[in-house]
């Protein structure tokens, strides 16, 4: 069976930077030893897969090597991309739905892709996991909690400058931490994201913790419209914004490759 396979690099407006992910549409759903399969396969952050429902509507999954995850925001805008650049969808939204309810993504005229994802704003821990400063080697100001954990430090010099112990990070009952401080020249706030627990030691630019870091950054910096970037050996620009319970992240995605992969069926 020969199913299309992208590979969009998305929250960048170029190739080779951006966080690229694997899209695959599907007629019919696969079985998910299938799709996991298929995600080790392309060695990438995430593939999604995502199968028509009618009219705008489609169901999306992402795995990752190791794993199926609840909420992913780069490859949620990659088939956003492929849909309206390669599959000819000629609606204004789409909305894909997911374990983690229903994400509209809107295509702007500037050629961003704003996704409207679920706020995950994160909870203050009393004490910090045990493990956590060994597996960072850096002692954060602060450590906030939900899904990831969230380790807050001073600037940007110092989230760039962790060396994580990766197999130490895995063993946090976490299913990723991100480092965060705020940003400088007109970015509002910085991060990085680890999750090798799942299969990613480190993610170029996440969507999904972006639903943390926007409601945690739009009540430390008293606004609801910020800037962001993860800065990742790759890098990735967000534009960001709390409305109610929800996140709003925009960004731009470009094309890296499109084919065919076969498999069993």
């Amino acid at each position: 069976m020969l199913l299309p396979l992208y590979q969009i690099d998305a929250f960048t407006d170029r190739v080779f930077a951006g966080n690229p992910a694997a899209v695959c549409p599907l007629s019919e759903w696969l079985p998910a030893d299938t799709m996991q399969a298929i995600a080790a396969e392309n060695n990438l952050a995430e593939t999604a897969f995502f199968v028509a429902r009618g009219g705008s509507d489609y169901d999306i999954r992402w795995f990752t090597p190791a794993a199926e995850i609840d909420l992913c925001g780069h490859a949620t805008l990659a088939s956003a991309h492929v849909l309206f650049r390669h599959l000819s969808f000629r609606g204004e939204e789409i909305t894909f739905h997911s374990k983690s309810g229903p994400l509209r993504v809107r295509h702007a005229a500037d050629g961003r892709f704003t996704l409207d994802f679920p706020s995950r704003p994160p909870r203050p821990l009393t004490t910090h996991p045990t493990g956590l400063r060994d597996a960072l080697h850096a002692t954060p100001l602060d450590v906030l909690a939900s899904r990831d954990l969230v380790t807050l430090f001073n600037s940007e010099a110092e989230v760039l400058a962790l060396t994580p112990d990766f197999a130490k990070i895995a063993a946090l009952e976490y299913v990723g931490v991100i480092a965060t401080a705020p940003g400088s020249n007109g970015i509002d706030f910085v991060s990085r994201f680890f999750a090798p627990r799942v299969g990613v030691p480190e993610d170029p630019v996440t969507g999904s913790a972006h639903a943390t870091l926007i409601p945690y950054w739009a009540g430390r910096l008293g606004k609801t419209e910020l800037r962001a970037r993860q800065v990742s050996a790759r890098g990735g620009d967000l534009w960001c914004e709390l409305r109610g319970d929800r996140a709003l992240m925009s960004g731009y995605a470009v094309t890296y490759l499109k084919g065919e992969i076969e498999v069993e069926g």
